[in-house]
């Protein structure tokens, strides 16, 4: 496992912990660079949406947990915010989350000269999803998607 992947899976495994003690839904921890600093970025969910204030008390909640373990060798900011309109799909909660609903899916290769489709997420398993298209059902294997998102419309 790579450093990011090891900071991202502890970081997990403390949010969940700290949303599960506060009522809110864990959707993602992130830990890039950015711009030449690194950045510890954290989503929560819950129903009727996330309020700023719900992001703070994460934040205040997690802080001193981050600092006791000190996993995290280099210097960063912590961020907690809402998935956003665009919530990523990763985690076996966000397959249940998004069924029925309208998603984005994009693939590091091309399938019939296309990368990227919209449909409706109807079913999914742990080798692949599959999208109803305009009434067709096509499936796709999970490690050709390179993004696979909750869609949205202006």
């Amino acid at each position: 496992m790579s450093k990011k992947d090891v900071i991202e899976e502890r970081a997990w495994e403390l949010l969940s912990k700290v949303t599960e003690e506060q009522g809110l839904i864990p959707v993602d921890a992130e830990y890039a660079k950015q711009g030449g600093e690194y950045n510890l970025l954290l989503y929560i969910d819950k129903e009727g949406g996330v309020t700023v204030e719900d992001c703070e008390s994460v934040s205040r909640a997690l802080d001193p947990l981050l600092d006791a373990e000190d996993f995290i060798p280099d210097a960063y900011t912590l961020y907690v915010s809402s998935p956003g309109l665009g919530r990523p799909i990763r985690r076996p909660r966000d397959y249940v989350f998004a069924k029925g609903k309208e998603v984005e899916l994009r693939l590091f290769k091309a399938v019939d000269g296309q990368k990227e489709f919209t449909g409706v997420l109807s079913d999914f398993d742990a080798e692949n999803v599959t999208i109803s298209l305009e009434g067709e059902e096509r499936s796709f294997p999970k490690n050709g998607i390179s993004l696979l998102r909750l869609a949205f419309d202006f």
